[in-house]
């Protein structure tokens, strides 16, 4: 287990102001990272819809743009300082291709790709793993500098919880004793700009977790003290959390969770880095932090 330090924001430094690009801009990772850019950065946020981003409160330049459109991805990528690239569909490995063709042809000088720890396991063989793999290997024949960002599972995923919270005071899950180093989105963004705007990054790759392991009833327990109020674990069978999985995503993808969910019961995603130490000069937020700040939706 990391040490903990109190959480904090690192120290801000003055930049030159860069155009940067930013995918997946209305995700979890793109819009936070647009978000601390916009101030003192061009950003040019990549979406699909600029309508639903701007709804949204997406920071920066709203570009419409499909991963395919070649066409439409050049002027949101022309001449960019760097790009943040975030795809997030295993059935379409085109899109990064695309991306990166499409950014070295536009003089692109530096691509940040987010991908997974998981791709350093020789034993995730499931199809997403295998097409991150796949796309990291992409992004270093590309031709252009590039920086990796391997973060584990994102702490957002216990908003999952919430409906169930809020009605049961119940968290459900599979495997529920086994634990994940995972780590706050807010911890990530604040990685990526970093490596976005400042030198010193290009073929170098970052693993990035949380500061400690916790399973799905430690997390529990944690949220609970939070809120004020008991909350109650329910394991889930491989059954049970099979035809969630199904009902939520395409088969191929939910075969490739359940097997994630497998390792990590073997204890694949215990592992503590210090990725955001080398990065950012701090410690990483616990889960508490986390839960403390969104707390008010789940009550």
């Amino acid at each position: 287990m990391t040490r903990h330090t109190p959480h904090r924001t690192e120290p801000a430094t003055p930049l030159p102001r860069l155009t940067i690009a930013v995918t997946g801009a209305t995700g979890t990772i793109g819009s936070r990272v647009a978000a601390r850019l916009a101030p003192h950065h061009h950003v040019r946020a990549v979406t699909r819809d600029p309508e639903a981003a701007e709804r949204r409160g997406v920071a920066g330049e709203k570009i419409r743009a499909d991963f395919t459109d070649r066409r439409a991805l050049r002027p949101a990528l022309a001449g960019a300082d760097a790009l943040l690239l975030i795809t997030s569909d295993p059935l379409r490995p085109d899109h990064d291709e695309t991306l990166l063709r499409t950014a070295r042809e536009q003089g692109v000088r530096h691509v940040v790709k987010l991908s997974a720890l998981a791709v350093t396991d020789p034993g995730a063989q499931d199809l997403i793993t295998r097409w991150q793999r796949r796309c990291e290997a992409l992004v270093r024949d590309s031709g252009l500098p590039w920086t990796l960002l391997r973060p584990r599972a994102f702490m957002s995923k216990a908003l999952d919880w919430i409906p169930s919270v809020r009605t049961e005071g119940v968290v459900s899950a599979v495997y529920g004793t086994s634990r994940n180093s995972c780590i706050d989105p807010d911890d990530i963004a604040a990685a990526a700009a970093r490596v976005l705007t400042t030198p010193g990054h290009a073929g170098r790759s970052y693993a990035l977790t949380g500061p400690q392991a916790l399973s799905a009833r430690e997390q529990t327990d944690l949220l609970a003290r939070r809120l004020h109020r008991p909350l109650r674990f329910r394991e889930l069978t491989c059954d049970q959390a099979w035809e969630l999985w199904r009902r939520r995503y395409p088969e191929p993808i939910a075969r490739a969770i359940a097997e994630s969910a497998r390792r990590q019961q073997a204890g694949a995603k215990e592992h503590v880095t210090d990725g955001i130490r080398q990065l950012l000069g701090r410690e990483p937020a616990p889960f508490t932090d986390w839960a403390a700040r969104h707390a008010p939706r789940f009550r």
